[in-house]
């Protein structure tokens, strides 16, 4: 995912500014929230009503197993035999016992062998799709959220950058007005410097509101309003070195959640396939009936009940369609393995590149600019260069510090990308 920096340091010459610009001051106290990545995890996963919600849900689907394998509840009937009492003479009642008969009946369903455990083990295949669910419901807010913090971090380090700059143009006019008077420099240049400066008070103002922007979008994604503060960000970890493309893909087709779900989803399609074949056995059920006569004996009667599984077309669909879901469900399973695979490519792609550029940008060609920068800056104190070169090399060094936050950026998001399909849940 590339990061843009729009209207990073003008075009103009923000000379001098990364010049004295070092890395971010250390912080003492322990780190706030927006300091660094875990801490907000941390917030998100406590605090988030989206995932509150996947994870309700999950919990919702673990209670369901303990029901699914229960016998389904009894019935109790009551049934009044020759309630007009025409055969006794007497006369039309609803009460028990003063009817010609009264009979007292208990009726157990009983599902035929074998189908409790497929629905206990069909719920226990959902509950498992729903946990699955729910990490990647984690892992892809997870994956946002790191996004979303080097979008501020780097619009943070950027507006560093930019007030460090500002100040260095100023001194840097305080230079220039000292030179012009004493004749040593022509009044363009005098002019140029105030020109920078205006040039980079705007930028800032642009980075701040890129600033705010990303502090906004982070909050939201904590459940926090938008102008909530945040504290600085620290500097993140060093960025690890490029793992073995195999061993992440084993890890992806091991730990990903989104893949799990899918495979508990070809699971759950299995069992429902089971569930419907054995539905060509009948249920039963099975009666107790207690019946009373008004005038004699009691009396205990057994009932047995078997359903006659006579629509065979009906259920022969049905087990068609289920075998139909089966092979949807490892297709879906197949396509999102293939998918995976190619983010993953891409991913690591992008990240083995964009460390490799970092790594030269920071370890080559930033020292080289800032070796030039200095021979100019000392050749224009002994006059044998102009004012037009000092800014010059201040420009290139200026633009190589930015390229350098903007791969760094780059770098990190593609191992956010990285670790969010490897299944990464901190």
């Amino acid at each position: 995912m590339k990061y843009r920096f729009e209207g990073i340091v003008g075009r103009g010459v923000i000379a001098l500014l990364l010049a004295l610009a070092g890395s971010g001051p250390a912080f003492a106290d322990a780190p706030a929230l927006g300091a660094s990545i875990p801490g907000l995890l941390e917030h998100a996963r406590l605090n988030n009503p989206a995932f509150a919600a996947e994870r309700a849900e999950a919990e919702a689907a673990r209670e369901r197993i303990g029901s699914a394998g229960a016998l389904p509840d009894p019935s109790f009937q009551v049934e009044l035999m020759d309630f007009t009492n025409r055969m006794s003479g007497g006369k039309t009642t609803l009460v028990p016992g003063q009817v010609g008969e009264t009979r007292y009946r208990v009726i157990q369903p009983l599902p035929a062998w074998g189908k409790r455990e497929l629905d206990s083990r069909a719920a226990e295949a959902r509950a498992q799709k729903a946990d699955s669910a729910r990490d990647a419901a984690w892992v892809a807010l997870a994956a946002d959220i790191k996004m979303a913090w080097l979008r501020y971090y780097a619009a943070d380090r950027e507006a560093r950058l930019n007030r460090d700059a500002l100040a260095l143009l100023q001194g840097l006019e305080e230079t220039t007005l000292s030179r012009y008077k004493l004749g040593l420099l022509p009044q363009q240049a005098v002019l140029r410097a105030q020109r920078e400066i205006t040039t980079q008070r705007l930028a800032q103002v642009a980075v701040e509101q890129k600033r705010s922007g990303a502090a906004a979008a982070l909050n939201a994604l904590l459940s926090r309003p938008a102008t909530e503060a945040l504290a600085a960000p620290l500097d993140p970890a060093p960025l690890p070195e490029t793992p073995q493309f195999a061993a992440l893909l084993e890890r992806v087709r091991a730990a990903n959640p989104e893949l799990a779900a899918e495979a508990s989803g070809a699971d759950v399609a299995r069992v429902e396939r089971d569930r419907t074949l054995r539905d060509r056995y009948p249920d039963w059920s099975v009666g107790l009936t207690n019946n009373r006569p008004r005038d004699g004996e009691n009396s205990w009667d057994l009932m047995v009940e078997v359903m006659i599984p006579l629509q065979q077309s009906a259920r022969r669909a049905r087990e068609r369609e289920a075998e139909h879901m089966v092979t949807a469900a490892d297709m879906r399973r197949s396509a999102a393995e293939q998918r995976l695979q190619g983010e993953l490519g891409r991913s690591y792609a992008a990240y083995a590149a964009s460390r490799e550029t970092l790594r030269l940008l920071t370890g080559s060609l930033r020292p080289q600019a800032e070796a030039t920068r200095d021979a100019t800056r000392s050749a224009f104190a002994n006059g044998r260069v102009d004012f037009d070169s000092v800014i010059e090399a201040e420009r290139q060094l200026i633009d190589i510090r930015m390229r350098a936050l903007e791969t760094e950026v780059e770098t990190r998001s593609a191992l956010a990308e990285l670790e969010k399909l490897a299944g990464e849940m901190q």
